[in-house]
């Protein structure tokens, strides 16, 4: 069974992506994801061609057994965060926010820990970015205000009311000059929702109706083949603050379990994001 996870799909996913501004969700089977295919869009381009210049990523969100979630000690430290860019450092980990990048070589071993941890794919979305153009993928809907608490630039914890709307996960591409292959990408926390006059407007900027958490924040090159896992310090079910909205799922999820043929069984979940750079059109 885990093999079967290396057998290739990313080639089928590269030519089925979605446009910036309506992500496509993909079925592609999740257990078929293979990185060591991906090379860059631009090692067969004919001289004289017009190519959209875009940077093309596929977003995985994932979901493991929250009983399971130590697993994830075994894989950040395989993970580097030398290469990350936080907008502060100690208020992404205060807000129980972690992430590592990784590239083709460490791939096998990080998908091989997943799957062995009982994580699935409960999603996949497909970007196609335009320099300078961001992408939200959604992560969580809000059906009423609430105080969100976390962990402010200030150092302090702070309390925002947002809602009703939708906590997005913000994905920004831009091209470096001078470089190619690679590009700079720019990852955020936004709230965000159609009741603009509700919605307070955040110390780190943003749009009418939007709530930015700059704090959990970051940026960093990526190239094809280039991966970063996000995902929580901890399991936390209270949801009243940045970390446990995003990244836990008290109402649960169906798990198998087929070493042991039982049913599926319903059990409280951790969600995790696996962004991947899967070409550069430069």
């Amino acid at each position: 069974m885990i093999r079967l996870f290396q057998i290739a799909v990313f080639s089928f996913l590269i030519f089925h992506l979605a446009g910036c501004n309506a992500p496509e969700e993909s079925d592609t089977s999740w257990q078929n994801l293979k990185i060591g295919d991906l090379a860059p869009s631009h090692s067969g381009k004919r001289p004289g061609s017009h190519t959209l210049k875009t940077m093309n990523f596929n977003v995985y969100i994932l979901e493991m057994p929250a009983e399971k979630v130590t697993a994830l000690d075994d894989i950040w430290p395989m993970l580097h965060t030398g290469v990350l860019r936080f907008n502060d450092y100690n208020a992404f980990g205060s807000n129980s926010f972690s992430v590592g990048f990784g590239q083709r070589l460490m791939w096998n071993r990080v998908v091989d820990l997943l799957l062995g941890a009982g994580a699935k794919k409960a999603q996949t979305i497909s970007l196609l970015l335009p320099p300078s153009r961001a992408n939200d993928v959604n992560v969580t809907r809000l059906y009423g205000q609430q105080t969100v608490f976390y962990a402010s630039t200030e150092g302090s914890m702070e309390g925002a009311d947002i809602g009703p709307g939708k906590l997005v996960l913000r994905i920004k591409a831009e091209k470096i000059p001078g470089f190619r292959g690679v590009c700079g990408v720019n990852v955020l926390p936004v709230f965000t929702s159609p009741m603009r006059g509700l919605i307070p407007r955040s110390a780190d900027g943003g749009k009418p109706g939007e709530f930015v958490f700059g704090s959990a924040g970051f940026g960093l090159r990526m190239g094809p083949g280039d991966f970063i896992l996000l995902g929580p310090q901890e399991y936390s079910s209270n949801q009243i603050t940045l970390g446990s909205l995003f990244f836990s799922k008290p109402k649960g999820s169906l798990f198998f379990n087929e070493a042991e043929r039982k049913p599926p069984e319903r059990k409280p979940a951790v969600r995790l994001f696996l962004l991947v750079c899967t070409g550069i059109n430069d």
